[in-house]
């Protein structure tokens, strides 16, 4: 039998293994906490660390980002910055991020589009007033102009008749931006016709060299009458606008393979790179057009353009330089849209350039018998031998005597073609001395610079 030393002395020994064993859990317990608060705390940090990269992203988002992607569907050469943290591309929370960029700028096309038509059909209802209105009053001037016979009148009425042209110019223009259609159905005429008609809606029209060098009769089919001619306007008047007043801008009109070109030439400044890319992006008509790329005030006639070369399978190219340092602008119109006319039936108008081509082998003694010089004295306005261009030249009294005599005439330059073609029409109807036939050849060629602007107007205009 145990005594009781023994006992207590075994007691005591369990007691305390067991209070180490109780020590030795508390003490594990304790440290485990300890490792776990600071992987608590650890995580919190992290937490706090991605809840406020999470909110800088997102501040980021709406304050450059998305302004910057709003900016880019107007301006697609814009850069949209990317996200403050690289590491977040290719993450969701980064392709999520982007997929609210591509939402945004897909709405915000959407809405611009639509803004955007709704500007413009209320802008092809104006337009359309104003057209009408301006249509009655050149019906109008040229009323008054066969009215009455007074020289001073009728110059009047012819700036005034010019003026109205412009205007319906621009009304025109701003409706063919606007998806408008091009005005009144005109009737197959000359090529050179169509691009004098042009030339005679711009305020510098006298700037303007024209040089035919297509055959006789080469007409353009009826339905691109009008746009050829509102091409040609809308480049020569940038060529005008961009380039020095006392310079001129020439035409030419030349036969190609498929077809005639239009070249225009001027003295300007020229583009840059960036300009020539956009010129030619409007003028190609492959992007649709929206008026609030047009700036502000719009700038509407390259995209008038645009929308005619796509509408009527024209083709414009702005990429050269002009041999004068400035642009060169040339259009060029296939074969299915050209026809020929009897210019013996049919000629054109008499401001238009004659052609520098010879005349056909059934017309060649005539117009070698209209060349001929004689040394008869012929009277006063009546066309003489033609100059190098193939255009008429007038002679004065006297020059037949005095080379008759065996004196030396006296040299004077070759007429302008412009200046040729006054002469033709100086003595058509809306002046005094062309009504009357007594007037002197002064008072003609006082009223010379007026006819032109009415037969190029009779030419550019009156059939719309």
């Amino acid at each position: 039998m145990m005594e009781l030393p023994d006992l207590v002395a075994g007691g005591l020994t369990a007691g305390t293994l067991s209070a180490l064993a109780l020590g030795g859990g508390l003490l594990r317990s304790r440290r485990q906490q300890t490792r776990q608060r600071a992987e608590i705390t650890a995580l919190r940090t992290q937490l706090d660390g991605t809840l406020r990269a999470f909110k800088a992203e997102v501040e980021h988002l709406a304050a450059q980002r998305v302004p910057a992607a709003a900016r880019q569907v107007a301006h697609p050469h814009l850069d949209v910055p990317g996200t403050l943290q690289p590491l977040t591309v290719g993450t969701p929370f980064g392709i999520a991020l982007e997929n609210v960029l591509l939402a945004m700028q897909a709405e915000v096309a959407a809405q611009r589009a639509q803004v955007d038509a709704a500007a413009q059909a209320g802008m092809r209802g104006a337009t359309r007033e104003i057209q009408a209105a301006l249509y009655r009053l050149q019906d109008a001037l040229r009323g008054l102009q066969q009215r009455y016979d007074d020289p001073e009148l009728a110059q009047t009425l012819f700036r005034l008749d010019h003026e109205n042209e412009q205007s319906l110019r621009r009304a025109q223009v701003a409706a063919v931006v606007c998806g408008a259609w091009v005005g009144l159905a005109r009737e197959e005429s000359h090529v050179v016709d169509a691009v004098t008609g042009g030339q005679a809606r711009l305020a510098g029209y006298q700037r303007v060299k024209v040089q035919n060098h297509l055959e006789p009769g080469t007409a353009l089919v009826s339905h691109a009458v009008e746009p050829v001619a509102i091409i040609v306007a809308e480049l020569l008047d940038n060529a005008l606008r961009h380039s020095s007043p006392d310079t001129d801008v020439v035409v030419g009109l030349e036969h190609v393979h498929h077809g005639v070109c239009v070249t225009i030439d001027d003295a300007g400044l020229g583009m840059t790179r960036d300009e020539r890319d956009r010129a030619q992006r409007l003028v190609a008509g492959d992007e649709p057009i929206l008026l609030t790329e047009l700036g502000d005030p719009p700038r509407m006639g390259l995209a008038a353009v645009g929308r005619l070369t796509r509408q009527f399978d024209l083709t414009v190219d702005l990429t050269s330089a002009s041999p004068y340092g400035g642009v060169r602008a040339v259009l060029r119109v296939e074969s299915h849209l050209l026809s020929s006319i009897d210019p013996e039936q049919r000629p054109p108008a008499a401001s238009a350039p004659r052609t520098t081509r010879k005349a056909a082998p059934a017309r060649s003694a005539t117009a070698h018998a209209y060349g001929t010089e004689s040394p008869v004295a012929e009277p006063s306005g009546h066309q003489g031998p033609a100059d190098a261009d193939g255009l008429p030249q007038r002679r004065r009294r006297g020059r037949g005597r005095a080379a008759a005599a065996g004196e030396e005439a006296p040299t004077r330059p070759a007429p302008r073609p412009e200046e040729a073609a006054a002469a033709l029409g100086a003595l058509q109807s809306g002046t005094a001395a062309a009504r009357a036939g007594t007037a002197d050849a002064a008072d003609a060629d006082a009223d010379a610079d007026a006819d032109i602007v009415k037969n190029d107007h009779s030419e550019g205009g009156a059939a719309r």
